[in-house]
């Protein structure tokens, strides 16, 4: 991907956004039957693959690119089939020109707050990948920025579209009371680029996808991170690039992460092998293939699922189907703000060797986040939290992982230190 974009900063007083929404709600954006109008922020490796993904969908037009990098826009352009499609370097003047519907977000990690902030505060819905801000601070301030404008921010956790994942949790829903999960994850790419140079390499790019989907299957949110990484002798990244994890959910149930992005030889799935066990069987998925159970000896029979589509498409497909209906998406970023903080958890717990309360993790990224915003709105918001964690669960998807509970929300924090200990 190419250089972070740079930002126009628009004051609050002079942004498009409506009315501040309930957590989670947002601007519908009907066309009517139409695609929806797009322009796509990143014209990198990334982002070529996002161009791709566009071209082949009837849910999407793109209307421009934005990139630092104009040469690279251009190419962006020509690899999309539209030699003539507007590009620019800035974001608010080409919105000035095309009057988008929505922002795709496929920058390096350090520009997702001030690209989607922007994008938010011109009153435009954004997709984003992942993860949805650098840090916890930063992805607090997108949530309550969403808030205050009532425009969708959805993360593109591309790996909870896989329909063989969903075809797991049919399957694990089958086991009685879950109270163990394990993913094991082993591959060795060679990128180049940003990759190689990122500390907690894999934690930060990859491990969130296994701790998304985590939180998808178990369906409930974490407590407790403990997590050891570090870099074998013959890693070619500067950062870690293995790492062993114990998370604890509510409810006592334990996920484990075993992970490595230096192993050749006998890889997983790009998705790691996973082991599901409950009090009357277990499930098994290699990552490419459909999952297996067994029941009391018998294998497990769920009932067929609907399709989610596949990754990428299927992100882009559910953000376009959000806009249109209403529909609170996966990703949508209060459900989506709890696996970044897992991956915050695990860092700050390999850098200390103890466990880490995930709680703890939120209050202080809520500090954080109030110390450094500068939108007077958004930091109303956030001031307007008294529990970070229920703010979260009051707007998480109805249908993903970590459904509100009023009762569990409001003795989270309690609750937590008690299952860690």
């Amino acid at each position: 991907m190419s250089a972070p974009i740079p930002v126009n900063e628009t004051p609050a007083a002079e942004s498009a956004p409506g009315s501040a929404h309930a957590p989670g709600g947002f601007r519908r954006v009907d066309r009517r039957g139409g695609a929806l109008r797009v322009v796509q922020v990143g014209a990198g490796e990334m982002g070529r693959a996002w161009l791709r993904t566009v071209a082949d969908s009837p849910d999407v037009e793109l209307v421009g690119i934005v990139d630092l990098d104009l040469d690279a826009a251009r190419a962006g352009a020509q690899h999309a089939g539209l030699p003539d499609l507007p590009v620019d370097r800035d974001l608010a003047a080409l919105v000035a020109r095309v009057s988008p519907d929505a922002v795709l977000d496929v920058t390096v990690p350090v520009a997702h707050h001030p690209v989607t902030m922007q994008a938010l505060r011109l009153g435009l819905p954004v997709l984003g990948e992942k993860p949805a801000a650098q840090s916890v601070a930063e992805a607090l301030s997108l949530t309550a920025a969403a808030e205050v404008t009532g425009e969708l921010f959805m993360v593109s956790q591309s790996r909870r579209y896989n329909d063989q994942l969903v075809a797991l949790k049919a399957h694990a829903e089958l086991l009685g009371e879950v109270g163990m999960v394990s993913t094991s994850f082993a591959k060795a790419p060679h990128f180049g680029g940003f990759r190689e140079q990122m500390d907690d390499v894999l934690l930060l790019d990859m491990a969130i996808h296994a701790f998304d989907s985590a939180r998808y299957l178990i369906g409930r949110d974490p407590v407790s991170v403990w997590c050891d990484s570090w870099n074998p002798s013959w890693s070619w990244y500067r950062g870690d690039a293995a790492a062993s994890a114990v998370i604890g959910f509510e409810g006592g149930v334990r996920y484990s992460y075993d992970g490595s992005w230096c192993s050749p030889g006998v890889e997983t799935s790009w998705n790691g092998a996973w082991r599901v066990s409950g009090s009357g069987g277990t499930a098994l998925w290699s990552g490419d293939d459909e999952p297996v159970s067994e029941i009391d000896g018998a294998p497990g029979v769920p009932e067929a699922r609907p399709s989610v589509g596949v990754e990428i498409a299927g992100s882009l497909a559910a953000f376009a189907r959000a806009l249109r209906t209403g529909e609170r998406p996966d990703g949508e970023v209060h459900g989506n703000v709890m696996s970044l903080v897992m991956v915050e958890a695990a860092i700050r717990s390999t850098r200390s060797g103890e466990r880490v309360l995930v709680d703890d993790v939120l209050e202080q990224a809520h500090r954080e986040a109030l110390a450094a915003e500068r939108d007077p709105e958004v930091r109303a918001r956030l001031e307007s939290w008294t529990s970070v964690r229920a703010a979260l669960q009051g707007g998480a998807s109805a249908t993903g992982a970590g459904a509100v509970d009023p009762a569990r929300a409001s003795s989270a924090p309690e609750r937590e230190r008690q299952e860690a200990r």
